[in-house]
């Protein structure tokens, strides 16, 4: 999108440019004072290098502004009618406005231009489709440690580390251990070879009115609870606000993607490529269960882990989401890392 006009005078640091990439919009500069000339329109496809325009020093600098008309006072009027302008524009900030009135709806639908990056998103999603051979299994969990944890814990952890205690640095933590347990989990397919991290780098999904983000919290495997939790929080503020580099989305090897925020009770994730593998989070509701022999009412959250089967067994996906349930069922074991 071009933000000012071929031809315009522009200053030095001010926003002229936005491009659009895969995975987030990028605000260019002006690097000096000068007029801007664009060799690109909206909706062009550029290149690493391609030159889109350039600044002409000093050029079109705005002559000196003419000096200001001298703005007479309102005059008094009649005594009775408004006795000075302070009550005259007391009035008016007390007369109510009127209700505007809405736009008249043209036709039965509307048309917009779909931005580059939601393009990219759906030509993505098609792509995982039809070049994966995507499987999901599901599986339950009992939140009650958990919940009951979060509860006697976050008044002290938002008081010592400055952020809420959420549900995600378990979901984190839970992942980090299982990935230690089920490295193919934490693998991607590169040509003809297999490619396995042996590092703990955790993308979560953040919704936006954009799009969905994927930044990356880096080192989770050496990251405290409340780390990974200030480094969501930021992440978050920094992919709603526009914020967000392409740095921090590169690089991860698994994905945790809570549609339960949103009230979803359970739903098939999607990749996000080049991993293998994504775990999807959903609702918690109280359902009765079966415990020891007795029906109680427990807290449950459904499970869900899409895979890339080309490269993940069965069996090793299901066992993958069975240690995540035990790790969030018996908190404990996250610190012992089980």
């Amino acid at each position: 999108a071009l933000l000012v006009p071929s031809g315009s005078y522009v200053t030095s640091g001010q926003e002229i440019i936005e491009l659009e990439t895969d995975k987030v919009n990028q605000v260019l500069y002006a690097p000096e004072e000068g007029e801007v000339s664009f060799s690109v329109s909206i909706g062009d496809v550029v290149t690493i290098g391609q030159n889109i325009g350039f600044v002409e020093k000093g050029k079109g600098a705005p002559k000196t502004p003419p000096p200001k008309k001298e703005v007479k006072p309102l005059p008094k009027l009649e005594e009775g009618v408004r006795k000075d302008e302070e009550a005259f524009v007391k009035s008016l900030e007390e007369k109510k406005e009127e209700p505007k009135k809405a736009p008249k709806a043209k036709g039965s639908k509307t048309r917009k231009r779909m931005s580059g990056l939601r393009k990219t998103i759906a030509s993505k999603l098609v792509d995982v489709k039809n070049k994966t051979a995507m499987l999901t299994t599901f599986n339950e969990v009992d939140m009650t440690e958990v919940m009951s944890l979060r509860s006697k814990e976050k008044e002290n952890f938002e008081k010592q580390y400055g952020v809420k205690l959420g549900f995600m640095s378990f979901f984190v933590k839970a992942v980090v251990a299982a990935l230690k347990a089920y490295p193919q989990i934490n693998s991607l397919i590169e040509g003809e070879e297999i490619v396995t991290f042996h590092t703990y780098d955790i993308g979560v999904a953040v919704s936006t009115e954009k799009g969905l983000f994927v930044p990356v919290i880096r080192g989770c495997e050496e990251r405290s609870f409340s780390d990974i939790e200030k480094e969501i929080v930021l992440q978050a503020k920094k992919a709603r606000e526009g914020s967000i580099a392409i740095d921090d989305l590169k690089g991860g090897s698994f994905t945790i993607t809570n549609g339960g925020v949103f009230g979803s009770l359970l739903s098939t994730p999607i990749l996000n490529p080049p991993q293998s593998a994504i775990l999807g989070m959903h609702s918690i509701v109280k359902r009765p269960i079966a415990v020891e022999d007795k029906v109680e009412i427990r807290p449950m959250m459904y499970l869900a882990l899409s895979y890339d089967h080309r490269i993940v067994d069965g069996r090793d996906a299901v066992l993958f989401l069975v240690h995540i349930k035990k790790s969030l069922e018996e908190p404990a074991r996250l610190l012992l890392d089980l």
